[in-house]
């Protein structure tokens, strides 16, 4: 495990849709995402923060994603799918992994924004790779394979009125 020193490259990638369930199932809350960028980053050098995003065509989602990018986050864009049978279906995933593969060796340190264990298997690959791993969830909500496969663990449920408009 790498030390965390002031130049350490980050990059912080977040799973904007396992945020908000996950805030919203356990608090009835928003995010804020400039606290959360702030501690991911935590006063290293920023190399990319992407946040990924659905569009559902609610209301108010455009400035959602603006206020993202006011906030310095690169925001990449899915639709979410209909199918015939009226269910629906959007996901980041694997976009979320190549993404992060791809800045491997550009960066020391991978900010995984996700509570997902769908993303064990990155965070195991990119600590082989000699990238430190750094998971930011809610603790009650966060998968157990990925808290294993982390460097660290930041819950943000450990304070919620810092990360929780």
């Amino acid at each position: 495990m790498r030390p965390i020193h002031p130049s350490q490259r980050v990059a912080v990638l977040a799973d904007s849709q396992n945020l908000y369930h996950a805030a919203h199932s356990l608090y009835s809350r928003n995010v804020d995402y400039t606290e959360l960028l702030g501690a991911a980053v935590d006063d290293r050098n920023l190399v990319r923060a992407i946040a990924y995003v659905i569009r559902a065509d609610s209301p108010s989602e455009e400035e959602f994603f603006d206020a993202l990018r006011d906030i310095g986050f690169e925001t990449k864009i899915k639709d979410i799918k209909t199918f015939a049978d009226g269910s629906q279906k959007a996901n980041w995933d694997l976009g979320m992994c190549l993404d992060a593969v791809t800045l491997a060796g550009k960066i020391d340190t991978f900010v995984l924004c996700s509570g997902d264990g769908d993303f064990a298997r990155l965070c195991t690959h990119l600590r082989h790779e000699g990238v430190r791993t750094e998971v930011f969830g809610f603790g009650p909500s966060m998968a157990e394979e990925l808290v294993e496969a982390a460097d660290s663990v930041n819950d943000l449920s450990a304070d919620e009125e810092r990360y929780l408009l």
